[in-house]
């Protein structure tokens, strides 16, 4: 199968069966959403989402955030992966957001990668979930079903991966898409034992097929 032909029908198939896909994350504006996927970093939604309550409650924006102490911040976060990282770059990215953009969270993702804590792929998540940007944020799930699917070919790096995807996805689908592989890889397409018998589209996944014919 012409990998073109895949990616139409994988395309077609989410369209068809899941047209509405969003962050599992809960938040309610762009500076919640920063701090949620910067916590989310090695660690599930569903853990963050039981830490931001308290969070967002101490800390309802950047200018509570920037001025905060790191212990404070710490005990709130300490049930997360890498506390201490994420205790240094919340306040970062609080300080910088007051410093150099007067609070409001940036749309570009060059921009968003000057805030502390903020890599390629939190920025690509900010822009396409915030501001709707045609940007495809590559965690370990999309780089894993993507590359199963057998829609990337020999993407060893999470970028190859991003790069691969946007050539073949229409731009406005591309926020979209980011939500399909990532539920589909959470939820389906599984690391240890992918559950390829409820899979939607197991006839034009290359992993199945050689699964098959093995």
């Amino acid at each position: 199968m012409r990998i073109e032909e895949r990616f139409r029908k994988v395309i077609g198939y989410f369209l068809e069966n899941q047209p509405v896909a969003e962050t599992e994350l809960v938040y309610q504006d762009p500076y919640e959403l920063a701090v949620a996927v910067i916590l989310s970093a090695q660690c599930t939604d569903k853990r963050v989402n039981l830490i931001t309550p308290a969070f967002y409650k101490r800390f309802p924006d950047a200018a509570s955030l920037s001025v905060a102490k790191p212990p404070e911040v710490f005990d709130l976060i300490k049930s997360c992966s890498y506390p201490n990282n994420k205790t240094r770059n919340l306040i970062g990215m609080a300080k910088t957001l007051i410093a150099d953009y007067q609070g409001v969270m940036p749309s570009e993702v060059e921009e968003l990668q000057k805030l502390p804590g903020v890599g390629r792929k939190t920025a690509n998540v900010i822009a396409a979930v915030i501001y709707n940007k045609p940007t495809m944020a590559v965690d370990t799930h999309v780089h894993r079903v993507a590359a199963r699917i057998g829609l990337t070919r020999n993407a060893k790096t999470p970028l190859k991966t991003e790069q691969q995807l946007v050539r073949h996805i229409p731009q406005e689908l591309i926020p979209l898409a980011h939500h399909w592989l990532i539920l589909h890889g959470r939820y389906i397409c599984q690391a240890r034992k992918p559950r390829c018998a409820e899979c939607g589209i197991n006839a034009f996944c290359k992993y199945y097929k050689n699964r098959k014919n093995s």
